[in-house]
């Protein structure tokens, strides 16, 4: 589905507009104060452009990008278009139909190490922190309610996958296989999901590329299999899967159907982790540097802009996104964890203010240490093969993202005012690699720049030379 008023009036208007400033400028020697860094970015290579999404409320970005007009600004006429799935959005990159495409943080790195199609997939910008849940059916929450702890009524969060744990040793007995939904094999979601079990004794299974298996099954007490974000809930309610996790709005989706309880969000498993990126291909990069800056600069200004004044703009967006065009779902579902809160059971709703962060703690900058965690759950779960040593992952991190491009865009709307600079890291000293956390939900501490050693803290997982 494509976002056809790109080729409106509108666009017209504004590069006659931008046109006709520029002659004027230059006639007079009077360039337009756009700021040195504005003009040091240049003008774009390419100004028409086509961008893919899944729908997703965390597309957020590019929405609002287009709405709020921060693309004209940047002289970038851009279509955006919803894609059937991940495959088929990551295909489109790589084939040149898009130029560009809110992405699986894992789709550019497992591209580059050829897991999957191999392709040169770069990023220069995060999208957004948190912002998936993990669901289970209504039948499967009434058996981990047993193990679950009890307060006032209702149930003490975060949800371990203990509770889960007895539930599916007695879908074993009964020659029953545990099912649960992904919506690829280097998504987030997966890896979240992967986390959240192993993490409560359920093993996930391997991944066997040398032996072309890459379902993912291999010594599964949980089989985990790809179903496409907005398919998640129907999916759900034919009993084909029993649970899943996803993005919003599919998990609030089935609150809202009465279909399945969400049992746990992803800020609970990992807090703050690294969720979308905007992808692409590392030859439009080079071809396109001024455009690939002003995308970011962009770009930039949404992420600010949906985080901006406590999420006050939150409820605009909501509106925005429910349009058939971008999410289409129902506002009330959107709204659900899009402004703060997040419902469990039905009636459920907590206060969860940081469960979509879009710009705040330096969401949008692309961190190596981000990257280096999803190759470290692409080892853990066999997807890479052999073991790896330290500077492999950082080298590949640093082939993949790129803030050098980020800081470009980002000192650019500083010196043009539209930023400050103590929105930003501050780029001087800033190494790519976050301070160690141990906020994850089986407290174990992650350094990137020590791999390796993460990898040995888990008791179910790839590590040092195993292989499958």
């Amino acid at each position: 589905m494509s976002k056809t008023p790109t080729s409106g009036r509108r666009t017209f208007l504004k590069k006659a507009t931008l046109a006709l400033a520029l002659s004027m400028s230059m006639s007079t020697g009077l360039l337009i104060n756009t700021t040195a860094q504005a003009a040091d970015i240049g003008k774009p290579e390419k100004a028409d452009l086509k961008f893919g999404f899944i729908k997703l409320t965390d597309m957020a970005p590019l929405a609002i990008a287009y709405e709020k007009g921060f693309f004209e600004d940047e002289g970038l006429y851009v279509k955006l278009e919803a894609q059937a799935n991940w495959k088929v959005l990551l295909d489109g990159v790589i084939d040149g139909q898009l130029d560009g495409a809110h992405m699986l943080a894992g789709q550019p790195l497992a591209a580059t190490i050829g897991f999957g199609t191999k392709a040169d997939i770069v990023t220069p910008f995060s999208m957004d922190l948190n912002g998936n849940g993990i669901t289970v059916s209504n039948a499967v929450w009434e058996a981990m309610k047993k193990h679950v702890d009890m307060k006032d009524g209702k149930p003490v969060h975060p949800i371990k996958a203990d509770a889960l744990k007895p539930v599916i040793e007695d879908f074993k007995k009964e020659g029953k296989p545990f099912n649960m939904g992904m919506v690829f094999p280097v998504s987030t979601h997966n890896y979240e999901l992967r986390y959240w079990l192993a993490a409560g004794g359920i093993h996930p299974g391997f991944y066997a590329p040398k032996k072309d298996d890459i379902k993912g099954t291999i010594k599964a007490d949980a089989i985990l299999s790809v179903t496409p974000p907005p398919q998640m809930p129907a999916t759900l309610e034919a009993g084909t899967i029993n649970g899943y996790c996803v993005g919003e709005p599919w998990n609030q989706q089935a609150v809202f159907k009465g279909i399945g309880v969400p049992v746990i969000t992803d800020y609970e498993i990992w807090k703050n982790n690294p969720e979308k990126v905007f992808g692409l291909t590392k030859e439009f990069t080079e071809k396109n540097p001024n455009t690939t800056a002003r995308i970011v600069k962009a770009l930039i200004r949404a992420a600010y802009w949906l985080d901006e004044n406590n999420n006050a703009n939150r409820a605009e967006a909501v509106k925005i996104l429910s349009k058939p065009e971008y999410v289409g779902a129902d506002e009330k579902v959107i709204a659900n964890s899009m402004t703060g809160t997040f419902e469990y059971e039905k009636g459920d709703k907590r206060d969860i203010p940081d469960f979509n962060v879009f710009f705040r703690h330096n969401a949008t900058y692309p961190y190596y240490s981000d990257a280096v965690w999803y190759l470290t759950q692409m080892r853990r779960w066999g997807q890479i093969a052999d073991k790896k040593e330290d500077k492999w992952y950082d080298e590949t991190a640093k082939s993949v993202y790129l803030p050098a491009i980020y800081k470009k865009a980002a000192e650019a709307l500083i010196a043009e005012g539209k930023m400050k600079q103590e929105d930003f890291p501050d780029f001087g000293a800033e190494s790519g690699y976050k301070p160690a956390t141990s906020e994850f939900i089986d407290g174990k501490t992650y350094d990137g720049t020590k791999p390796n050693d993460y990898l040995d803290e888990f008791e179910i997982g790839l590590k040092k030379d195993d292989a499958v």
